[in-house]
C-alpha cells in the first residue's frame, strides 16, 4: 500500500486514538487549572493558614511560574527526545504532585507542590495540541484539536461540579487527590499506546518508521512531513528553535507569544478570581461555583462550533472575533443585571477566554510545519504563561485593595482587545 494513500483499512480506534489519550491528558490539566480557583474561597477562610487574597494570588501563579519553566523546557527538549517521552514523563510528574498536594501541611508547602505540579503540566499542552494536529487528517485539524482542548473545559466543569457538591464535607486538599488519578489510569494506557510523532522520526531520519506510522493511522505522510525536513549533511535544517526566529518566522513567533500572553491571562484570572468576584458583587458561593461551571461549558460549545468555522472561513478571522466577544461580554459581566442574563454572558465569557485559548493554539500549530509546531507552541505557551502568572495576581491584588469587583472586569476585557489586535496582525503565511 503507498505510503502516500489513507488506507481505509485503518481500525476507526486507531484513527482516533491519539486524539483520545490527549483528551483525556487535556481533561486533567484543566481540572488542575479549576480546582485551584473552586478552592480559593474555602482557602481564605481556612484559619490554620490565615492566607490572604494577595497571597492566595501568588499561590495560584507559583503553579503557572512552573508551567512556565516547564512549556519552555520541553521546546528544547522535544527535538531530542521525541514527543511521546515528553508526554509521559508529564503525565507522571504532575500526577505524583498533585497526590502529594493533598497531604500539604502548610501554606508554604501547598504552594511550594504547586509550583512542582505546574513544572509537569507545563509540557501537557504544547505536546497535546501538536499531537492531535499532527495525526488529524489535514482538512479536520482544527476541529480536531478543538475537540481534544474541551477536554480542558470539561475538567474544569469537573472540577466545579465537585468543589460544589464536595467542598461543604470534605478538607479541601482532598480536591487535589483526584487530579493524581491519570497515574493510575491514563499513564499505563498511554505508555501502550500513544505512537512517536511522524515529523520527529522523520527529522531523525527515521524515514521508513515514519512512514509506517503514518500508514498505519490513515495519514497522507506528504502533509506532515515536508523535503525540507528530512535533508542531510550541511543542508540538514536547523534546530527548530533555532528556525522560528529566522527572518520568515520571527514575526509569526512573537506575535503568537503575544497572543497566547492575552489569552492565558484572561483564562487563569477569570478561572482563578471569578468566583471571588462574584462573592463580592452578592452572591452566595454555591451560584458563585455556578459562574465557573457555565464559564467552562460556554468554552466547550462554543470552541467546537467556532473551530468548525475556522475550518471553512479561516482561523484568522475567527480567533480575532472570539477576542472581541470576549471583550464585550466580561464588560457586561460588571453590570448589576439579573443572574439568568449574567449566566448566559459567563457562557459567552468562556468561549471568548478559554475558547479563544483553544483556538490560539490551533492556530499555532497549523501556521507552521509539522516539524516545527510542537516547539512553536512550547515557545508561544511558555511566554504566554507570564500572562497567566500575571492574571491571578492582578486580580489578587485588586481584591486586596478593595477598589470595587468591577475593577477586574475591566481590566479582563482591556486584555481581550489587546489579543484581537495581535492575532489580526498574524501575517497570512499558510493560513486556509
Amino acid at each position: 500500500m503507498p505510503t502516500e494513500l489513507r488506507t481505509e483499512a485503518t481500525p476507526r480506534w486507531k484513527g482516533h486514538a491519539v486524539l483520545i489519550l490527549c483528551f483525556v491528558a487535556i481533561v486533567f490539566d484543566g481540572y488542575d487549572l479549576v480546582v485551584y480557583g473552586s478552592t480559593v474561597p474555602t482557602i481564605l477562610k481556612f484559619q490554620e493558614w490565615g492566607v490572604t487574597p494577595a497571597q492566595a494570588g501568588l499561590i495560584g501563579s507559583l503553579a503557572l511560574v512552573g508551567m512556565l519553566i516547564g512549556t519552555l523546557s520541553v521546546g528544547i527538549l522535544t527535538d531530542k527526545l521525541g514527543r511521546r517521552r515528553i508526554m509521559l514523563a508529564c503525565i507522571a510528574w504532575f500526577s505524583t504532585c498533585m497526590l502529594l498536594t493533598a497531604f500539604s501541611p502548610s501554606a508554604e508547602v501547598f504552594g511550594f507542590l504547586r509550583f512542582l505540579t505546574g513544572l509537569g503540566l507545563g509540557g501537557i499542552v504544547p505536546t497535546c495540541i501538536a499531537l492531535t494536529v499532527e495525526f488529524a487528517r489535514k482538512e479536520r485539524r482544527q476541529i480536531a484539536n478543538a475537540v481534544m482542548f474541551s477536554g480542558y473545559s470539561v475538567g474544569g466543569v469537573g472540577a466545579s461540579l465537585l468543589a460544589i457538591n464536595l467542598l461543604q464535607h470534605i478538607d479541601f486538599r482532598w480536591m487535589y487527590a483526584i487530579g493524581a488519578l491519570p497515574l493510575v489510569t491514563l499513564l499505563p494506557i498511554a505508555w501502550k499506546l500513544l505512537p512517536e510523532s511522524v515529523a520527529y522520526l522523520a527529522r531523525k531520519q527515521r524515514i521508513e518508521e515514519a512512514k509506517s506510522t503514518a500508514a498505519r493511522y490513515g495519514l497522507v505522510y506528504s502533509d506532515i512531513v515536508t523535503a525540507e525536513d528530512v535533508k542531510t549533511g550541511a543542508d540538514a535544517p536547523k534546530s527548530a528553535m533555532k528556525t522560528l526566529f529566522t527572518r520568515k518566522w520571527v514575526r509569526s513567533t512573537v506575535l503568537f507569544a503575544m497572543a497566547n500572553f492575552c489569552g492565558l491571562l484572561l483564562v487563569y484570572g477569570l478561572n482563578t478570581w471569578l468566583p471571588q468576584i462574584m462573592r463580592q458583587a452578592g452572591f452566595q458561593l454555591g451560584d458563585a461555583l455556578t459562574f465557573l461551571l457555565v464559564l467552562n461549558a460556554g468554552a466547550i460549545v462554543g470552541s467546537i462550533s467556532a473551530s468548525v468555522l475556522a475550518d471553512r472561513i479561516g482561523i484568522r478571522k475567527v480567533v480575532t472575533a472570539s477576542f472581541l466577544l470576549a471583550f464585550v461580554a466580561i464588560l457586561m459581566l460588571s453590570l448589576q443585571l439579573p443572574l439568568a442574563m449574567l449566566l448566559v454572558i459567563v457562557a459567552f465569557a468562556g468561549l471568548g477566554s478559554v475558547g479563544t485559548q483553544i483556538l490560539v493554539g490551533g492556530y499555532c500549530a497549523t501556521h507552521y510545519p509539522q516539524s516545527l509546531s510542537a516547539t512553536a507552541l512550547s515557545w508561544s505557551l511558555g511566554i504566554g504563561r507570564i500572562g497567566a502568572i500575571c492574571g491571578p495576581l492582578i486580580g489578587g491584588l485588586i481584591a486586596g485593595m478593595a477598589f470595587g469587583w468591577q475593577l477586574n472586569f475591566y481590566m479582563f476585557a482591556a486584555f481581550a482587545v489587546v489579543g484581537a489586535i495581535v492575532v489580526f496582525s498574524v501575517p497570512k503565511l499558510t493560513e486556509k
